[in-house]
């Protein structure tokens, strides 16, 4: 353990409140907890809430014990007297806690963790303030709260003071990057570091400035809007995912009075900071893939589109893979169009498209007078990373690190694996590849997939293709560029456009083909050889490289598009790869494509840091090759080098020169010392308010607030004695406590009791039911058909069932703006389907509640006057018992609701008559036989009978 860290639990033992940890982004907190909860009381037990995965390993020495739902709770409740430390969520806790199922008197500490996603409604907060509440005086359970994001904990006004306070803590304890005990550990024996500056090539840095200046464009007309602080619309703050939040957290409360231009500007920003973020990150081929989707899906919305630097993004991202040509040789420049002559002959010429096709060569594919001639533009990186891993190796084989690591009496365990890092597992996927085949092979690899998506995408336009319709906007179609144009000018695709599409179909019809064609003589060889003789295992080893190469392109074969699928969403289990040298020497010569001279390379492991796993311990690497840089990465290789000195490291750093990879990677630094250096500005004028004997205090419930007022005012009746107040109780569903509506109804003063509901989520009364729905849930639950059965089974066992429709609080209180509402019924439209839903059910109450506050004080305005709800009936509502009958039910009757059903949709019946009839008829049957004048008695008006009555005597008609 390194001494800033000693150092860090020694102040967290000092307040018997615990404190809140702030760290800087990289340094670990897993020896601070495998140190302290050892230093605890060893009878009481410490509970973990939400631990990250990559903190599971490492507490695996502590023996920690895992508690879920599916454990029964008479097991939950020995194990909280266990004195073990468990791990579990805060939903069950909190639950086990309002049930008394866990005693506060035998926690011995509450461990938090990524506490800059708390807030006072958290569920977190609500556990803190019952185990202050409910905890003996002489018995203190402390809270430690932990955080490796000092930005997150700057976002919003005084949020650390506020965190504080809701988790009853009185210490800041700050440790950033610059700290004196933080910089002494991790310089006095560093890593030997090169700095590996990149030149990208021309193409990349002509997209790089375009997609800048797109963004500084969007940027100037956001500022506008004058609806956005302008300090934050800087380029720098644009490169990170957190400059979205920043934006919408502005303009979330005006989003519905905000124009489209305004929307899609912010959208527009999102979608350019990913360009810059790919382009550094993929390969051509893959980036222009991108970028064809995205003419595709936003080519009439968006804004950057239309802007003049768009169409250099994309013609730059097509050169890097191939370029169109003239077969006279001159090219087709940015701003070049065709002729009018030109246009005539060669749509002549293309009639004759699949006899041209066979006649194309291997790199060019010539078609109407128009020749497609392949780039295939590799990244700068795979050289550069290539060469070092030969320099590795052969200074290695020299055998000057062997003897280096004799005479310092290195560790024995440490190995020669060379680490490269990587953004993500498709990144990582690609640089092996890259390495096992060269990189024209895996740049044809990608070059025929691209390709063969085209063939992919042809058929199925012409699939759903059913009548032409005038196109709009700007997109791909028929993999055509297709422009919006005036009424006086042709809406065609141009000419260039339609030879280019023709050429890249015609490159992908001769891959399909010899694609399909090296599938078959496989399954013939397969098929001819003996099973004695292993089915060929010979042949197909000989042929093991093209077969790969042909699945990769092939179009009948998809295991590999699922493979890249799984890579995109981080489902792949396989992103570590490790290439031994001897198989690499081999595999490489039948696969770089006849490169010649090629050296052995060392054993390399890959890593995508997206997993959030700590491996410098695990493998122990003598090198590392940082690939995308990453300022947590960067730390945690600090720390591994300082836990071990002995241990030589050798750090490689790779980066774009004069790019946006280096600025992200210095600016996230920079944002991060500003926002410590804000932390330590707020750190000396908080004020935390504590009692005599230093408890913290924290935010008073209602229930505790003095109300002199009041209290004046009874002054005269009784001597001022206040009368005594019945507690407000509300049964609430275990599911809902993944929300903080619970939360702040206890801080309002209510009881909260946890128990499973099969109608409803919260019982006000044993006549209210309320089924509560947020904007998102709401919208899933109309779609899903959910929300007309969950009003269904209220209606039918509440006589107030109340929908409570709840806004969140930072947005806007509508879900349109009066604009867009129309007059007609839409099946899409949200007002509309909330409409058809009250007029279905006639009995069903909306309340429309602004944020969780106003949430709370409606519910104690629907309690005023009533009784206090049941908890045993509550949880037989809607419950069948084993004969199908169900018990107790809130009614005192069990209806056939078909019926009763069917009974309302009779012409004449209504909500004021039909009970009358259900009275007076056992069935539908002895309705059906009553008079008219008995129909008018019951109905109460002679009409309406009358109406009834032809509708049930009419002859049904008949088909002969």
């Amino acid at each position: 353990m390194l001494s800033f860290q000693e150092q860090i639990i020694s102040d967290l033992l000092e307040d018997v409140n615990g404190g809140l940890v702030v760290l800087s982004s990289g340094l670990p907190v897993s020896p601070i907890l495998v140190s302290l909860i050892p230093l605890l009381p060893s009878h009481l037990t410490p509970l973990l809430l939400s631990v990250p995965d990559s903190l599971l390993p490492s507490l695996s020495v502590l023996s920690p014990l895992s508690i879920s739902f599916d454990l029964p709770s008479h097991q939950r409740t020995s194990l909280y007297t266990s004195g073990r430390p468990l791990i579990l969520s805060p939903r069950i806790l909190i639950a086990d806690l309002l049930t008394s199922r866990c005693l506060p008197s035998s926690i011995s500490a509450l461990f938090l963790f990524n506490a800059h996603r708390l807030s006072d409604t958290s569920t977190e907060s609500f556990i803190a303030r019952l185990l202050r509440l409910s905890s003996p005086h002489n018995h203190l359970i402390p809270i430690f709260a932990f955080s490796d994001s000092a930005h997150g904990m700057v976002s919003g006004f005084a949020k650390a003071e506020r965190l504080m306070k809701c988790l009853y803590v009185r210490r800041l304890h700050l440790w950033p990057r610059f700290h004196v005990l933080v910089s002494s550990d991790l310089e006095t024996d560093p890593p030997e570091v090169v700095d590996i500056r990149v030149p990208m090539s021309p193409a990349m840095k002509g997209i790089q400035v375009a997609v800048l200046e797109a963004m500084d464009a969007c940027l100037k007309e956001l500022r506008r809007t004058n609806k956005v602080d302008v300090e934050d619309l800087t380029v720098e703050k644009g490169l990170f995912k957190s400059f979205d939040e920043i934006v919408r957290r502005q303009l979330d409360p005006i989003w519905h009075t905000l124009g489209k231009k305004t929307k899609q500007l912010v959208s527009d920003l999102r979608t350019l900071r990913k360009l810059l973020d790919y382009l550094i990150r993929y390969d051509a081929v893959t980036y222009l893939k991108y970028l064809d989707t995205l003419r595709v899906s936003e080519g009439v919305r968006s804004m950057w589109i239309f802007a003049n630097s768009s169409h250099k993004i994309f013609e730059l991202a097509k050169r890097r893979v191939y370029q169109v040509v003239r077969a006279d040789g001159s090219k087709v420049g940015l701003d070049n169009k065709a002729t009018p002559t030109k246009k005539r002959r060669v749509t002549s010429d293309n009639k004759k498209g699949k006899e041209i096709d066979n006649e194309a060569s291997s790199s060019n594919k010539e078609i109407g007078g128009i020749v497609l001639e392949e780039v295939l533009e590799e990244a700068p990186k795979w050289k550069v990373l290539r060469e070092l891993l030969e320099e590795i190796e052969e200074e290695r084989s020299k055998g000057t690190k062997v003897t280096e690591q004799i005479m310092s009496g290195e560790d024995a365990d440490s190995t020669d694996i060379v680490l490269v890092t990587c953004k993500d597992e498709r990144s990582c996927l690609q640089l092996e590849d890259c390495i096992l085949k060269g990189p024209q092979q895996a740049m044809r690899g990608e070059w025929e997939k691209y390709l063969l998506g085209k063939i992919e995408l042809q058929s199925v336009f012409k699939r759903s293709k059913t009548k032409p319709k005038e196109p709009k906007g700007f997109g791909v179609i028929d993999g055509g560029i297709v422009t919006t144009k005036g009424p006086s000018e042709s809406s065609e695709p141009n000419t260039i456009s339609i030879l280019e599409n023709k050429a890249l179909l015609a490159a992908a019809s001769k891959i399909s083909k010899s694609t399909i064609r090296e599938v078959e003589t496989e399954i013939e060889a397969t098929e001819s050889s003996k099973p004695k003789k292993g089915r060929g295992k010979g042949k197909s080893k000989k042929n093991s490289v093209p077969d790969c190469n042909a699945q990769s392109s092939g179009v009948q074969i998809e295991e590999p598009q699922g493979q890249s699928h799984d890579l995109s969403t981080g489902a792949s289990a396989s992103s570590v790869v490790q290439i031994e040298e001897k198989s690499h020497s081999q595999s490489h010569k039948s696969t770089s494509g006849g490169l010649s001279n090629t050296k052995p390379l060392p054993p390399v492991q890959f890593y995508a840091l997206d997993r959030d796993r700590r491996i410098l311990q695990e493998w122990k690497p003598s090198v590392v090759i940082v690939y995308h840089p990453d300022m947590t990465f960067v730390r945690e290789i600090e720390i591994y080098k300082s836990e071990n000195p002995n241990r030589k490291l050798k750090v490689y750093f790779l980066f774009y020169e004069d790019s946006t990879e280096g600025q992200k990677f210095e600016a996230s630094i920079r944002r991060e010392n500003s926002a410590f250096e804000s932390l330590i500005r707020q750190k000396s004028l908080m004020m935390i308010p504590v009692d005599q004997n230093g408890r913290c205090l924290g935010p008073a419930t209602q229930s505790t607030e003095p109300d002199s007022a009041l209290s004046n005012s009874m002054t005269r009746k009784a001597g001022g004695r206040k009368p005594l107040e019945k507690e407000m109780q509300v049964i609430v569903d275990m599911r809902e406590f993944m929300s903080s509506l619970p939360n702040v109804l206890h801080l309002k003063g209510m009881k909260v009791i946890p128990v499973t509901l099969e109608v409803g989520d919260y019982i006000l009364s044993p006549l209210i039911c309320v089924e509560r729905k947020s904007i998102g849930d709401l919208y899933q639950s109309f779609a899903s058909g959910r929300l007309f059965h969950q009003v269904e089974t209220m209606v039918r066992y509440y006589k107030i069932p109340v929908l409570l429709i709840e806004f969140s609080q930072d947005k806007s209180f509508s879900f349109q703006s009066a604009s867009e509402i129309g007059d007609d019924v839409s099946p899409t439209n949200i007002i509309s389907k909330l409409s058809l839903l009250v007029m279905h059910f006639p009995r069903l109450r909306l309340v429309w509640s602004r944020s969780l506050h106003a949430t709370a004080d409606i519910f104690l305005s629907l309690k005023s006057n009533q009784d206090e709800p049941d908890e045993n009936k509550a949880m037989r509502v809607g419950v069948p018992s084993e004969d199908g009958v169900i018990e107790n039910d809130v009614r005192a009757e069990n209806y056939n609701t078909s019926a009763i059903e069917f009974l309302r949709r009779l012409p004449g019946v209504t909500d004021s008559n039909y009970r009358a009839l259900m009275d007076c008829c056992n069935n539908l049957a002895e309705l059906a036989l009553l008079p008219v004048e008995k129909l008018a008695e019951l109905m109460g008006s002679q009409k309406a009978a009358r109406t009834l009555k032809e509708f049930l005597d009419a002859k049904c008609p008949t088909m002969l």
